[in-house]
């Protein structure tokens, strides 16, 4: 009886291929290899700069992926309305995370998400459960951080989110709950006694 289950098949070249190439080049090539990186694209050079952040430009890097974020929902247009793609915005997200690991930023950026996707419901009317869970999404992993390793960041945050809770009250799909719930378990775990 023939075996019918498969090995998956590897392909030849993959990163095994490209790091035991890439190991044998010299510091020159290798900074000419990430400087071609660089100029290729405006995500590579974003990634590049946010992993080689100092000081002095974290917030500037921190900028430069707010804004993806933020004209998802709001376009620089003549209309203002942003090109909705919220996979680009989360990627944003994920993508800063990836090239810093600064959860301080990574908080902001899924505030940011948040606040914009409240603003834009709260804006436009009632948008689709895609779009809801999206942002409740973003809301979970923030509540999620402030929870765990970034617990001291909730006073900065504390504000921000009583305004998009009252921005999204008795907005339909269950958002508006969903969100005074999210803030209400922060506040009572998080906020001062």
């Amino acid at each position: 009886m023939p075996n019918k289950t498969k090995k998956p098949i590897r392909k030849a070249g993959g990163w095994s291929a490209a790091r035991r190439h890439l190991a044998t080049l010299d510091k020159p090539a290798l900074l000419a290899l990430v400087k071609d990186l660089y100029d290729s694209g405006a995500e590579n050079r974003d990634f590049i700069q946010a992993r080689c952040q100092t000081a002095d430009s974290s917030g500037e890097v921190l900028e430069t992926y707010r804004k993806r974020i933020v004209e998802q929902f709001f376009s620089k247009r003549a209309d203002g309305i942003g090109a909705l793609k919220l996979g680009v915005a989360r990627k944003a997200i994920r993508d800063y995370r990836k090239a810093t690991g600064n959860l301080s930023g990574t908080a902001e950026l899924l505030m940011t998400y948040v606040e914009n996707g409240a603003e834009f419901t709260s804006t436009y009317g009632d948008i689709d459960e895609r779009f809801y869970s999206s942002v409740e999404s973003a809301l979970e992993e923030l509540a999620s951080l402030l929870l765990g390793d970034a617990r001291e960041l909730y006073p900065q945050f504390s504000e921000r989110l009583v305004r998009v809770e009252q921005m999204t009250d008795g907005i339909g799909w269950g958002f508006g709950d969903f969100v005074a719930d999210v803030v209400c378990q922060l506040e009572e775990e998080l906020g001062q006694p």
